[in-house]
């Protein structure tokens, strides 16, 4: 178990001063958001801090709206819409220095009986954390979360229906001082107040679309970056809403640049050697070589877990900086699959998951794609030089929700890693998000038909 932030007897001295009175219980739900309950911090101590806590499980078959949706087999109305527990991970007990007097921790889902809930999130990383392990690995990761900041308030911006809103920077602030220095009060609190919870900020940067930006964090182990990455999400909202601002991490805010969430994946041995650098091609290991050609060749039929929504295929253009052929290469970043840093740090950096993805899922599909790739001793195709964009040849990624949906649930890859249930359950996900977007007119629509049609 890693060190917490804040320990429990810290958290008993603080309740008894009066310094902490809230503790934020959180899940993570299928769409990586935190969902759970603000607990009298007294009684957290002392009750469900022994017991856990209960919880719908409801949570883990709703739509973006919480709509209840069919087609869940563990949850329904048919089942009544039971409860599941939610266990408190010690191990993620932290401040909230943005919220005034509360702790948060991160609960693991199980059934009454103790079994755990295959279709968590969590769960489904800690499973691929574990065969990992049976390989004498563990995985680090590192993701680098894009955003796009309004000077509206999320109020305004629903009464808008989010058009014509101000970003909070009106051209390209790319690298630029002088433009994020606009938004510095933002980004500022951004990072201090992650760093009083226990993240490690490195960096803030301008990026290319109208007001975004990008707050990045050092990597981690696997299971410790997604759930910062998940915190940190969560309460960069907050912060915004704090500060009478908006700011959306979906893949495809508008017609500009879209939000990426590029993740930095590498292997070490429990010693923490480094197992993917060597003195093969790109100064890769035979095992790092099998790892990229692993994720290469499972890339399509686990895209799913890497870009889950309608709006996350609307990243891959050509030119983008969001990638559509699938290749890789060395500091290439017209490929999918990114090789970057030199010995020690050297990791392949995923480039197709956008600002909408569920940490846990994604870094869950690059662990059985690496997994895939070494234990049937893939080789490597060569690497790719030039503009990928141009490869008329290279393997695609998934052009619409609906194709990656179809070849996630036809996946034997996706079945041998994660299972029927999950794979039927993730599928349904992806069934009800098309069938919510099949059933909406858009403003595209309105615009060409309303009078001229």
């Amino acid at each position: 178990m890693r060190e917490p932030s804040l320990s429990v007897e810290e958290l008993r001295v603080a309740v008894l001063s009066g310094d902490i009175d809230t503790v934020v219980l959180a899940i993570v739900d299928m769409q990586g958001r935190l969902q759970g309950k603000r607990l009298h911090a007294p009684y957290f101590l002392e009750e469900v801090l022994a017991h856990g806590s209960e919880g719908c499980n409801y949570l883990l078959a709703v739509d973006v709206d919480m709509n209840t949706v069919d087609g869940y087999a563990m949850s329904s109305w048919a089942h009544g819409y039971g409860d599941f527990v939610m266990r408190p991970d010690l191990s993620t007990l932290r401040r909230l220095p943005w919220q005034p007097g509360s702790a948060l921790l991160i609960a693991d889902l199980a059934w009454h009986d103790g079994s755990p809930v295959p279709a968590s999130p969590r769960q489904i990383l800690r499973r691929q954390i574990e065969r990992l392990a049976e390989h004498g690995l563990v995985g680090y990761a590192g993701t680098e979360l894009e955003f796009v900041v309004y000077r509206d308030t999320y109020e305004d911006a629903w009464r808008k229906g989010y058009r014509d809103l101000t970003p909070a920077n009106l051209y390209n602030v790319d690298y630029s001082l002088l433009g994020t220095s606009r938004v510095e009060p933002l980004l500022r609190r951004l990072r201090v107040d992650m760093a009083g919870a226990g993240l490690r900020p490195e960096s803030a940067k301008g990026e290319c679309n109208l007001g975004q930006h990008e707050v990045a964090f050092r990597y981690d182990e696997v299971l410790t970056t997604a759930d910062n990455h998940s915190i940190y999400k969560n309460g960069a909202k907050e912060i915004a809403a704090q500060e009478g601002m908006a700011l959306t991490f979906m893949a495809k805010p508008n017609e500009r640049e879209g939000n990426s969430c590029h993740i930095h994946f590498s292997l070490r041995t429990p010693q923490g050697e480094p197992a993917m650098a060597g003195d093969g091609p790109a100064g890769l290991s035979p095992l790092g070589e099998r790892v990229i050609a692993g994720l290469l060749a499972t890339a399509r039929e686990l895209t799913l877990f890497l870009a889950p929504n309608v709006n996350s295929y609307k990243r891959y253009q050509p030119g983008s900086f969001a990638p559509t052929a699938l290749r890789w290469g060395v500091d290439n970043r017209t490929c999918a699959l990114r090789l970057v840093g030199h010995g020690p740090s050297l990791r392949v950096e995923s480039r197709v998951p956008g600002g909408d993805v569920n940490p846990y899922l994604a870094i869950s599909a690059l662990i059985a794609g690496a997994l895939h790739g070494i234990d049937r001793e893939l080789e490597l195709e060569p690497v790719y030089t030039g503009n990928a964009y141009d490869d008329a040849r290279a393997p695609r990624v998934p052009a619409r929700l609906g194709e990656a949906m179809r070849l996630w649930e036809t996946s034997g890859v996706a079945r041998d890693a994660f299972g029927d249930e999950v794979v039927a359950h993730y599928g349904n996900n992806a069934r009800v998000e098309l069938a919510a977007f099949d059933a909406a007119v858009t403003d595209w629509e309105l615009r060409r038909g309303f009078e001229r049609l």
